[in-house]
Formats: C-alpha cells, sequence, structure tokens
C-alpha cells in the first residue's frame, strides 16, 4: 500500500479554483468546501458536509489546507 490518499485537492489556481480529484478521476473545480462537500457526495458519500470535509483524512490537500483559497 502507497499511503496515497483517496482524494487530492489541488493548490488554487488563479482564479480561486482547487481541482479536486477522486480515486484517480478530476471531478471538476471546487471555489469553497461547500463545492468540495458536493463532489464527495457525488463520490458517493452521501451527507457529506462542510465540517466533514475540514476533518477527514481522506482528503490529501495540496497548496495550503481547506482554508485556502487564493494563489
Amino acid at each position: 500500500m502507497t499511503g496515497a490518499k483517496p482524494v487530492v485537492i489541488y493548490p488554487p489556481d488563479e482564479e480561486g479554483g482547487r481541482r479536486v480529484r477522486v480515486n484517480g478521476e478530476i471531478l471538476g473545480r471546487a471555489f469553497s468546501l461547500q463545492d468540495i462537500a458536493r463532489f464527495m457526495q457525488q463520490a458517493g458519500l452521501q451527507g457529506w458536509d462542510e465540517m466533514d470535509v475540514v476533518r477527514s483524512t481522506l482528503i490529501e490537500w495540496r497548496g495550503g489546507g481547506p482554508g485556502v483559497w487564493r494563489h
């Protein structure tokens, strides 16, 4: 096992969006924790909200944690 996490949130781009990858597939760009929660729900984690995103150990944050939305 490589220790890789199934969800990767990439650093913010020039517009403040962060790419979201789940299980190797880019699902889109998030501009808020609420957007990430929606992506997680689409991936099958029903009922997830912003606090679940912040606390999750499934997520690897690159280029800053859940409070970073500026390039």
